[in-house]
């Protein structure tokens, strides 16, 4: 594992890499990628980037799934990705609810705190400062910025509503999907 940030991308999940749903993804089965993300991953993995994963998932604490349901949808996508040459370095995730307060439900900067540790142990204001955080909601951005991540927006799963409400961080490109970020970060055509 990499001790610094250079060959960082972070992502969200639901919305994202997979398909999001207002009944929340409770099942591997109910965890579908969408197209492209995955080929997207394996192109970031080949150009050298480590990808983590920091998503909220408070389907946990509300009991509608638990850690073997959640297991068993990170275990899908990495079997997925494995014919690709595509790999998740890592995973952060938020079991809790608003209502319970912690730091590291986005878009509060708990999780991207964890990841900087990680992969920086610095002390630094801003130890995430150009690492790509790609979400398809407002606080997926909020909390990345919140450590000096540079926001990415998709337009799949919330994302056109999050781009129709505005009031995102200074900066946020825009693009339609990951692999489409994928492309442009590349410097590879769409």
């Amino acid at each position: 594992m990499s001790s610094n940030t250079n060959k960082l991308i972070i992502l969200d999940r639901d919305g994202v890499i997979n398909e999001d749903r207002d009944d929340y993804v409770k099942s591997s089965d109910e965890w579908i990628p969408l197209l492209g993300s995955l080929e997207a991953i394996a192109l970031l993995n080949h150009a050298g980037y480590q990808i983590a994963i920091a998503t909220n998932q408070s389907g946990i604490a509300r009991g509608f799934f638990g850690m073997n349901d959640l297991d068993a949808m990170h275990n899908k996508m990495e079997k997925l990705l494995q014919p690709l040459g595509g790999q998740i370095d890592s995973i952060f995730f938020c079991p809790h609810t608003d209502a319970q307060q912690c730091d590291c439900r986005k878009p509060l900067p708990g999780l991207m705190k964890q990841i900087a540790l990680h992969y920086k142990k610095n002390d630094s204001d801003s130890p995430l400062s150009g690492v790509p955080i790609v979400g398809d909601s407002l606080r997926d951005l909020q909390a990345g910025v919140a450590l000096g991540a540079s926001p990415h927006l998709v337009l799949t799963g919330k994302g056109q509503k999050t781009l129709s409400k505005g009031g995102l961080p200074e900066g946020t490109e825009i693009h339609q999907n990951l692999l489409a970020f994928t492309n442009t970060l590349l410097g590879t055509k769409s």
